[in-house]
């Protein structure tokens, strides 16, 4: 109507006969209470009134088709953003190398990486600090999570023994873990000693824990030093810094289970559901963990 100038132009471009809107616009005076055109010849302009309604429509509009245009976007997966909390050996590993693919195949979906050891990290998940968070339990060890969250399978990775190369066992393929009750230990998160503790006990004896991180590159410059050894998922060994150091598998053979956790809603959103499908692609080609 303001672009044409008169009520039958308006018509004849919108596709609506012209008493129509003629009927649309007195109704639309009504509701604001005041006059917005102004007949001049055979044209209609607009009153003070009319040409702020107008400025303001277009605003609205505008910003209409933007909020059309980005949540096209979100569903098409052109961009999104998660936040992703996982614990450091994951950070170090698996999500890396899933937002790596992810980079490439969805780069507008931007990831927001938060680190966090469990069961803090599925508190986070639970206060709404994050989208996705990653843990690991241990045999035994029942995750407690609220029936809204959706645990999802990753792998099952190995437990190793971390020792310096020039201990005698390092020459072994495989180290048991009686063999080690007289070593001096370095624990790791609080899960991770809880497991230590209880698979020693397994074996009769109680681990000399001489120092407690869950820093994996402090735990290998203690080991390289001589300082003790250590209990190491395989997941982090092909990242070892330090060439002072060996990984070998434990006997008996033990393994913790990592999942990823999110709520069921969340999984229908494209940018969320993708992430996770990373991570899922990532682990399943993890065959040695």
């Amino acid at each position: 109507m303001v672009a044409s100038g008169s009520y039958s132009a308006a018509a004849r471009v919108l596709g609506y006969t012209q008493p129509a809107i003629t009927q649309q616009m007195k109704a639309l005076e009504r509701a604001v209470g005041t006059p917005l055109f102004t007949r001049v010849g055979r044209k209609m302009q607009l009153t003070e009134a009319g040409e702020s309604l107008s400025r303001h429509a277009e605003t609205i509009l505008g910003n209409l088709s933007a909020a059309e245009a980005q949540l096209r976007a979100y569903a098409r997966l052109r961009t999104g953003r998660v936040r992703l909390c996982g614990f450091p050996s994951a950070n170090v590993t698996l999500v890396p190398e899933a937002l790596s693919g992810l980079a490439k195949d969805h780069p507008g979906v931007q990831v927001e990486l938060l680190e966090g050891e469990p069961p803090e990290s599925l508190r986070r998940l639970e206060r709404g600090e994050c989208d996705i968070t990653l843990a690991f339990t241990y045999p035994g060890l029942h995750e407690e999570i609220p029936e809204e969250v959706a645990e999802v399978r990753l792998l099952e990775d190995q437990l190793t023994v971390l020792l310096p190369t020039g201990h005698p066992l390092a020459r072994r393929r495989a180290v048991h873990l009686a063999d080690l009750a007289e070593e001096r230990w370095i624990a790791g998160c609080p899960r991770c000693r809880a497991n230590l503790l209880h698979e020693c006990a397994e074996l009769g004896f109680v681990p000399d824990i001489r120092f407690a991180t869950d820093d994996n590159l402090v735990v290998q410059s203690l080991v390289a030093q001589g300082l003790g050894v250590a209990m190491m998922p395989a997941l982090v060994l092909p990242s070892l810094s330090l060439n002072r150091v060996c990984g070998r598998a434990l006997q008996p053979a033990a393994r913790r289970h990592i999942a990823a956790y999110v709520y069921r809603d969340h999984l229908r959103i494209p940018a969320t559901a993708v992430v996770l499908n990373a991570l899922k692609q990532v682990a399943a080609n993890r065959v040695g963990c």
